[in-house]
């Protein structure tokens, strides 16, 4: 008996650069395309990835053109006030008012979907399963960015910060989980090497 290869879709974050992943998903939910065994998400790509889980078709396009342009929510005078520079608790709070997640549809789909975030005091990344009961904390933790948004998020006793620090493409998690077919949706132009990251000290300190 052969076992069936598994598939996994991954989808890099990149704060507003998302917004190309956001189309390649609209489109998937345009041709009814889903072969993926498992999806496993960073940051925006994984509120880019819960969207078309929802099947809520232009809804991460929403909110990257237009709420995520306000002055409530990029603010660089606030954050030299001491407040946030990308103030996550407005946007959170606006989303859940003005576009909240179908979550009926969300927990009528079956395919595992795994969040990642950077657990601050080890610097290392960690995999989360997403459900109605955790989603909107772990997806805020994800794209919590370190000094942008000051404030690491507790999840389950730990401080979370955004999972682009640690895995921003989770290919080889989604490896170890048992895919041969992996599916990227990048958010940088092909060839893109990414610098070594700058916040040791962040991790000691927090």
């Amino acid at each position: 008996m052969t076992l069936k290869t598994k598939h996994a879709l991954v989808v890099e974050g990149g704060a507003m650069r998302g917004i190309f992943a956001a189309g390649v998903l609209d489109g998937f939910i345009d041709y009814n395309y889903n072969p993926f065994d498992f999806c496993i998400g960073v940051s925006a790509g994984a509120t880019n990835i819960a969207s078309w889980l929802s099947n809520q078709r232009g809804r991460t396009y929403t909110i990257i053109s237009d709420y995520s342009c306000r002055p409530e929510f990029i603010n660089f005078g606030k954050f030299a006030k001491g407040g946030h520079w990308l103030d996550l608790d407005w946007l959170w709070d606006h989303i859940a008012l003005h576009y909240p997640y179908d979550m009926d549809t969300f927990k009528q789909q079956s395919i595992p979907f795994h969040i990642v975030t950077t657990d601050v005091t080890t610097g290392s990344p960690v995999y989360t399963l997403g459900a109605e009961s955790n989603l909107e904390s772990i997806l805020k933790a994800s794209c919590s960015l370190p000094v942008a948004y000051r404030t690491p998020i507790s999840v389950e006793g730990r401080k979370m910060i955004d999972g682009g620090v640690a895995d921003s493409i989770p290919v080889v998690e989604a490896y170890k989980k048992g895919a041969r077919v992996i599916t990227v949706i990048l958010s940088q132009k092909q060839g893109y090497m990414k610098r070594p990251p700058k916040l040791r000290g962040y991790f000691a300190v927090s």
